[in-house]
């Protein structure tokens, strides 16, 4: 009896026994295993509805700002600026620069179009857009367009200019740089010293004839060459067409250099000496100035450099299942 006592003794003082401890163990288990199942589940969760905020936020500061101006009542000079690199990618690109035109040329309020220009030029396509966009539009609704250049009007800037009925410049500014270039670099005789081979694979002879590492022939040279003289004189023809008779060419004009704007106005690359406010209210005489420039904020520059990953890891997020909200 009193051995039974002793072994009976844990589970009236309610010890579990083995069998019980045993079960314990594996609800212990269970419970912990559900416990982190559902906090992975609330992070899962929560990742989702992050991602889906951010994307929400990002495509709300996009558009928030893309409306064009309204239309004022009352006369105004309408404004465009054109500043920095003209390309593709940049805010002066022709789509973004069109897409402004548009907007001004389309307000009747606007009694005519300044564009403010401070550029070192870049893409001749995209000044090719833009040239013929604003000479579609001035004959389209009969609206003067003026250029006033603030520090730089060179290159693909000064292409763009040329549209214009007059250009306006300081004494100061740098006006001209009609040519074209095409720049890089050549590595061969340094891979050559160093011990490097060039392994490049090509079907068709001239493919890789712009490879920095490759050496270039004479006839490849003198196809680039060409290539370059074809644009020169695409770039020339238009100064000509739009500047006509107040142009007065010396041989260097067509050469690549830039000038003064004092000197530009003597040469006739330039029309007068004059500022944005000097033009809005002596020539156009309507004083008002209202911008049309469409221009990136911050959520806008984000979306263009980092858009394609943020878009790309919420899909991936979206198409991982519906959301889960147990």
């Amino acid at each position: 009896m009193d051995t039974m006592q002793d072994m009976t003794a844990p589970e009236r003082n309610g010890a579990p026994t083995p069998a019980g401890w045993e079960r314990a163990t594996l609800e212990k288990l269970a419970f912990a295993a559900l416990n982190e199942q559902r906090a992975a589940r609330r992070w899962k969760v929560a990742l989702r509805l992050l991602w889906l905020a951010l994307l929400a936020a990002v495509v709300w500061l996009v558009y928030r700002d893309v409306a064009p101006a309204t239309a004022a009542s009352t006369p105004h000079t309408a404004l465009i600026e054109v500043r920095g690199e003209i390309s593709s990618e940049s805010e002066a690109s022709a789509q973004s620069l069109v897409a402004s035109l548009r907007s001004a040329f389309e307000d009747p309020g606007a009694q005519a179009v300044v564009l403010l220009i401070n550029s070192p030029g870049g893409s001749p396509v995209q000044a090719g857009i833009v040239n013929d966009e604003i000479l579609r539009l001035k004959a389209l609704h009969n609206k003067p367009v003026y250029a006033v250049v603030e520090e730089t009007c060179a290159s693909a800037a000064y292409y763009i200019a040329v549209a214009a009925d007059n250009i306006y410049v300081d004494k100061a500014s740098l006006v001209g740089s009609i040519g074209v270039l095409m720049d890089g670099f050549g590595f061969t005789e340094l891979m050559q010293k160093v011990g490097v081979e060039r392994r490049l694979l090509t079907a068709g002879e001239n493919k890789g004839f712009l490879d920095p590492f490759s050496a270039m022939s004479e006839a490849q040279r003198a196809h680039a060459q060409g290539m370059l003289d074809d644009i020169h004189q695409q770039f020339i023809a238009t100064v000509q067409k739009g500047r006509g008779e107040r142009l007065q060419p010396t041989p260097e004009t067509f050469s690549g250099l830039v000038w003064s704007g004092q000197r530009a106005v003597a040469l006739g690359l330039a029309d007068d000496l004059g500022s944005l406010d000097q033009v809005a209210r002596d020539v156009v005489k309507a004083e008002d100035i209202v911008d049309y420039t469409q221009r990136e904020n911050v959520a806008q520059r984000l979306a263009r450099r980092f858009g394609a990953g943020v878009g790309e890891s919420a899909m991936r997020v979206l198409r991982s299942g519906a959301l889960d909200l147990r």
